[in-house]
């Protein structure tokens, strides 16, 4: 049985984990096939959206069940000392998303180490639809992604490393985290789908490690 995550907690609270590497990928329009697609303009994209499921053998009429449409705010990442946090207009989310360092000594006061890296704990995909970051500044950024399928792992997780000249947009059910900025604090248009659902991966609880996500080659 999995526990609902909680999204907003002090870091203190985490346990000391063993590090499972990510790899690093320079996305490209070849490199993130299948997860996604890189975007130029927001406005010549269109948010991919779900069905409803039908619930037994009769359909769902094709006429309905996705006519929820989908929501656009501003998603915001910012580094607090040695935490990274990020903050979702579009849906209203507040959420730790990961820290620099060891989260028994990580400080939010003032960074303690040099933020080289995200140490990960969740991973989440949206089954209803499509979301598209677009950054407001043209600053690099970084975004871990994973093919869909529910036996996520560690090992299935991929970095992507953007430029920033381009928005990512993520297929519906691919596993994803919030954007990592390389500076302190970066913004992107956020646009997703309106229903919302959520599947998580809490990667320490189900396998005992934390992701380390690098943030330069």
């Amino acid at each position: 049985m999995h526990s609902v995550p909680t999204y907003l907690f002090d870091v203190q609270e985490k346990p000391s984990l063993p590090l499972f590497d990510v790899p690093l990928v320079r996305a490209t329009e070849k490199t993130v096939q299948g997860y996604g697609m890189l975007v130029d303009n927001p406005d010549d994209l269109n948010i991919e959206i779900v069905r409803w499921p039908a619930q037994g053998w009769r359909p769902v009429d094709p006429d309905t069940g996705d006519e929820g449409g989908f929501v656009e705010g501003v998603f915001s990442g910012l580094w607090e000392g040695d935490v990274l946090m990020g903050r979702n207009d579009a849906v209203s989310g507040e959420y730790v998303l990961g820290w620099a360092c060891d989260p028994q000594q990580a400080s939010n006061e003032a960074p303690t180490v040099a933020r080289n890296q995200v140490l990960l704990w969740h991973i989440n995909y949206h089954p209803d639809g499509g979301q598209l970051f677009f950054p407001l500044s043209n600053q690099p950024f970084v975004v871990p992604l994973a093919l869909p399928g529910d036996d996520i792992s560690p090992d299935k997780v991929v970095a992507f490393w953007c430029d920033g000249s381009q928005g990512l947009y993520i297929h519906p059910n691919i596993w994803h985290e919030g954007i990592f900025p390389i500076e302190t604090e970066q913004r992107f248009l956020d646009r997703q789908g309106r229903v919302h659902a959520r599947v998580s991966c809490d990667f320490g609880k189900e396998f005992g490690v934390y992701l380390n996500v690098p943030l330069f080659f």
